[in-house]
């Protein structure tokens, strides 16, 4: 399922995007800029609505410097800031679309479907994956790493590209061994835990200067961390 988070410190506010979302996306709430910073260097988000008056700061700022670590995020402004300069303010930062308080649930829940759709259409359909230490074709099946500001072409087997392919699907996400386990083998393989280990292993040797961004999470399993351009 999809995850949402709700930057926002009105309760009935987030009561209302609950409804919204309910048997869509997985909901996370927080009420401070902090919390949300905390929570995206530890979760990975399919998208984040957030309101731009908030005990610790400015949204909009919040926004524009977000952008430089996870550019691949997009961003829901949902305020009562109505005015036109507003609007132009929240997109020059980055946000991807701008809706005002008072809000109907079913037009946000709408433009919430059609906004994760589209992201899933277009990661679907790309091929390739780009980011300042790493590139990727999916047709021709070429890795390639930056070393010494060069790119150098990465020789890995079918399945260290499938489970490169399954991390560059989910940048800024923990994904858990049994997740791996079950989306790369399928459940009704038996493989343990730490052939997932093992592979991931592999994996980041061969990418050697930059191993860095498959980053191992204690107790838990993987997150893909690349520099976005």
């Amino acid at each position: 399922m999809n995850s949402v988070i709700l930057v926002e410190d009105s309760k009935e506010i987030y009561q209302m995007v609950a409804q919204s979302c309910s048997h869509l996306t997985e909901l996370t709430w927080v009420k401070t800029l902090e919390e949300a910073r905390i929570a995206i260097t530890t979760h990975g988000f399919q998208l984040m609505i957030l309101d731009v008056d908030l005990p610790d700061g400015n949204g909009i700022e919040f926004c524009s410097s977000i952008q430089t670590t996870h550019a691949y995020l997009p961003i829901f402004f949902l305020t009562g800031h109505n005015n036109l300069s507003d609007k132009v303010l929240g997109f020059t930062a980055g946000a991807d679309d701008y809706i005002t308080k008072p809000f109907s649930p079913l037009e946000l829940r709408a433009r919430i479907e059609a906004k994760l759709r589209k992201s899933k259409q277009q990661m679907i359909k790309s091929d390739s994956y780009s980011w300042q230490e790493l590139q990727i074709s999916k047709t021709r099946q070429e890795v390639f790493i930056i070393v010494n500001g060069i790119f150098k072409k990465v020789s890995l087997t079918a399945l260290e590209f499938k489970i490169l392919m399954y991390f560059a699907a989910r940048p800024g996400e923990v994904i858990h061994r049994d997740k791996i386990l079950n989306d790369i083998w399928g459940e009704d393989i038996h493989v343990y835990q730490r052939s997932v280990d093992t592979h991931v292993s592999k994996l980041r040797k061969k990418l050697e200067s930059v191993s860095h961004i498959v980053e191992s999470i204690h107790g838990s399993g993987y997150k893909f961390t690349p520099t976005p351009l």
